[in-house]
Parts: C-alpha cells; structure tokens; sequence
C-alpha cells in the first residue's frame, strides 16, 4: 500500500501531548489514528472500528498496561495485525518479553518522525525494523582492532581513521544508514587523546530546524519565547572531547553558517549571551549522503563541507564484503548472547549461506536486528535459515547461488577479527551447538558423532555453559 493511500493506526497510550504528536507525525505518512488509554478499551476499538486496524501502537509501560498480556490478548483473535511497542525504558530484557509474546518492532522514546514511519512501514511490509532500542543497548565501544571486517576498502578505511585519531582534525564520515558509522566515530574518541572526556552525539536529522541553534550552542534564560531556563548546548558539553554530528547534511542553511564559525574561530555564542565562550571541541561528523552531491546541487556549504573534510572516510557497505559476514555474524551473536534473558547460540552452515547471500539494505544494523530477533525466538542450540522467514523470503536470489564460499564450511570462525586464533575452548563450544542444532538435540547422536561418551558430553556443556535438551 503506498504512502498516499489512507491506513488505520490504534494507538494505546494514556498521554494525551503525546497521542497528539504521534497522531500528527503518522498524519504526514497517510496514518488515520484511533487513540485508546488502556488494554481493555483497545480491544473494544478494534472490535467496533468503522474500518480495519492496520497496525497497533502501544506504550507498554503506560499506567494500567500490561504490555505482554496486550499483545497476546490481541494476537489471540488478530494474529497477523501488526504490533509495534514504544516505550521509555532501553531494556533489552523488556523487548525479550514483547517479541517474545509477539510484538513486532520495539521503540524507544522521544521518537523522531523517521524513525516513527519507517517502523511502521516495515511493519506493514512485514519486515524486521530497525528495534533501535536493542541495537543501542547490545552495542559496546569496540576499539580498532576489534572491529569485524576483513574487505580491503573497510580495512582501509579503519586504518585512516586509526591515523586521523591522534590529531584534532575533523574527519567525516560517509557511507550508508547501518554501516557502523558511529562505531567508527567512537574508535576514534577511544583512540584519541580526548578518551577520557566525553562523546557527545546528536542526529541532526531528528532535530526541527528551529530548534539546532538551541541544542547545538545553547541559550541563556529569558532568550526567546519559553526559553525558561538556561539551556547548555551540545558543544559546551562536549568541551575538551569530541561532537559526533551524525547525519550533518540534513543541517539547515543557518545553521551551517554557524557551525562553520565555530570550526574556524573555536567559539560559541549560546542564544540571549552577551559574550562568545571558548570551546575545545573535536568534530567528527557522518552522513549518508554524498556530500560533496549536496555541495554542487546547493544544498550545502561549500566552504563548510571542506572545513568537515579534513579527514574523509567512506564506509562500504556490507553488501560489498560479504566475506566478512560469518565473522560478523559470531561476534554480533556472542555480544547478543551476554543480553538479560538470551543465550549462547551456535549458527549452521546453511544459515550462514543464506546471511551471505542476502542484500542487506539496512546494513549491519538490520543483520544485528535478524540475529537478535532470531535469537529471541529461536528454540534450539543453533540458528538455522528456519530461524530468517523474512531473509529467506526477500532473497533476491537462492543462496546456494549467490552467497559466496564460506572461510570454515562447518560454520565455525577459527580466526578472531584482528588475525589471531579463537581459543580451543571457544571453538569447541562453537562445534557442540553446530552438532545440537544439526542432529535436533538428540544427545546420543550428537556424543556418537563427535566421538565421544554421552557422560563426556554432559560434562562438557556444563563447562561451556552450554544450555543441553532434557
């Protein structure tokens, strides 16, 4: 259904302020919005709504709802109606919880527009969304050497980013949305000799333009209509480390003009102040535009974009190396095993073909999202292709064909990320979840083809802190 064409949102929450605001965000999407305060009443507004819900919306941590026993009460008499959780809380344990019981996507609050259609878009199409909530949660500040990528141009990348992180220079960063650009961006901070200050990050694309001036430079109180208290901006925060601008291109013209004085003078001049304040402030900025396009079609600054590219990088997309996407993979299942409530899961050979052989538009972003969603839902010891519907679905191609030859074809890693070896207790672990998860936890089989005892194999899981069938 496209974009112009009218659809029925059932929002659950007991915020009037924000109803409205999500209302009028899912307005400008096509969105007609039915509002209910609890679980109970929800119920009644899909049963007696003059049109069919198309998607449900809920605050599951809203006074007197009970998030978990919405979704089932809602997935017992509408199974496949779309469910889409908001809430305050990045709790990775709470997201366990709803997709478990069948929620379909996991936002966290203040939403931005974007971020708010683009999830339900996806829940339309019946595709994984972004669960942002989790991506922030499970992510850690990784130095160089531990990020995942063998591609030539990725490697590359890293290895100018690892020079350009000692000096004060601005870098920016340019790839597509998912590409790990603010990985990158922290590597940096952590590499440089700013790690002990603070990394302050802000998504110019999620701020409304009469607002930027406010939250990059602050304002002192009194400056302008509701200004009530003194406001400090992002890049007095930011003093002494580093700003990460992420989407920088979506920056308005004024805006611009004074972040372009910042750079050059080193000074900011909050809203209502009589007097610049000094700053010493290293900018990494990121987008995924090509913003050297936007210069020439005027959209942005020209002088600006060379004071922000002192240092560019281009991040290629995962895509482009799909031999780096079994590594990954491991590493973004052992990070997504150390969550409240998952796992240790093995991954078979064939999942991995079919991860190899799949686009990615959402990058590693959306792989992380697949594996976390699977690992949720998953029952057994290993994640098979039955584990990614979805991937499986909108495969552009059958991965026997299109996925290229994997490193190890048992679908264990050998080597970690920087070149070393794993270490054999790891790799051990690795081989018993592959043999579960291949024999269906029939533990005789599984001890008979390892070659060795039934007791052995026990004994081993208890050492690895494998979880084992009854």
């Amino acid at each position: 259904m496209g974009r112009d064409a009218t659809r029925t949102l059932l929002l659950i929450d007991d915020e009037p302020a924000q109803s409205r605001l999500i209302a009028a965000m899912a307005s400008r999407a096509g969105w007609r919005t039915i509002t209910a305060p609890d679980g109970k009443a929800a119920l009644q507004a899909i049963a007696l709504a003059a049109q069919p819900i198309d998607l449900v919306l809920f605050d599951c941590w809203a006074p007197e709802t009970d998030g978990e026993g919405i979704i089932a009460a809602i997935r017992r008499h509408h199974p496949d109606l779309p469910l889409v959780m908001i809430t305050a809380r990045t709790s990775v344990a709470a997201a366990v919880t709803a997709m478990r019981a069948g929620a379909t996507d996991f936002l966290v609050k203040p939403i931005a527009a974007d971020r708010l259609l683009a999830a339900l878009d996806a829940a339309m199409a019946g595709r994984v969304g972004e669960l942002r909530p989790m991506a922030e949660k499970i992510g850690e500040r990784l130095a160089f050497d531990e990020i995942v990528g063998s591609a030539p141009e990725f490697r590359a990348a890293l290895a100018i980013a690892a020079k350009a992180a000692r000096a004060r220079v601005p870098v920016l960063i340019e790839g597509e949305s998912g590409v790990g650009k603010e990985v990158i961006a922290h590597a940096i901070h952590a590499a440089s000799p700013r790690e002990r200050r603070p990394l302050i990050a802000i998504n110019c694309g999620a701020i409304s333009a009469n607002l930027v001036e406010s939250e990059l430079f602050g304002h002192e109180r009194g400056a302008f209509t509701g200004a009530f208290d003194r406001h400090i901006g992002k890049f007095q925060d930011a003093d002494g480390g580093t700003l990460f601008l992420d989407e920088v291109g979506e920056l308005p013209f004024d805006a611009q003009v004074k972040l372009l004085r910042v750079l050059q003078t080193g000074e900011i001049q909050p809203i209502g102040a009589r007097a610049p304040r000094q700053v010493d402030v290293r900018v990494i900025a990121a987008t995924n535009r090509t913003l050297a396009d936007e210069v020439a079609a005027g959209r942005f600054r020209e002088d600006l974009y060379y004071r922000l590219n002192v240092v560019q990088l281009t991040i290629p997309p995962l895509r482009d190396r799909p031999g780096d996407i079994p590594a990954l993979t491991r590493h973004l299942l052992s990070r997504i095993a150390r969550q409240p409530g998952l796992r240790g899961l093995g991954i078979t050979d064939e999942a991995l073909r079919l991860l190899a052989g799949y686009g990615w538009p959402g990058n590693v972003r959306q792989l992380q999202n697949a594996l976390f969603r699977a690992a949720v839902l998953c029952e057994g010891h290993a994640l098979t292709p039955a584990d990614f519907p979805q991937i499986a679905h909108e495969a552009t191609a059958p991965a026997s064909r299109s996925a290229p030859p994997l490193a190890n074809a048992a679908g264990v890693t050998l080597f970690e990320p920087n070149g070393h070896m794993r270490t054999l207790e790891a790799i051990e672990a690795d081989i018993i979840r592959l043999a579960i998860g291949h024999y269906h936890g029939r533990m005789t089989e599984v001890a008979r083809r390892l070659g060795i005892g039934r007791s052995t194999l026990y004994r081993k899981l208890g050492e690895l802190g494998i979880d084992h069938a009854a």
